[in-house]
């Protein structure tokens, strides 16, 4: 019996978490991480000076699997 007033609370608990969480994304709270990453920079490296990934990230001083991210994307 007690199981099922916790699974209980556990809902309940659930539920206002969730629309708390909904509030804040609407009011801006919540924005996500900002980019690490200066996409256009990454871009311009490769276009302009021609230089390979693993060159563009030492020079920015990010991870290579990043800048072929970018690249994909």
């Amino acid at each position: 019996m007690l199981g099922v007033f916790a699974e209980f609370e556990t809902n309940l608990r659930r539920e206002r978490q969730l629309e708390g969480i909904a509030k804040a994304k609407a009011n801006g709270v919540y924005k996500g991480r900002k980019p690490s990453v200066d996409t256009a920079e990454v871009k311009r490296l490769r276009d302009v000076e021609g230089l390979g990934p693993t060159e563009i990230a030492k020079k920015l001083g990010i991870g290579r699997t990043s800048v072929y991210r970018v690249l994909e994307g």
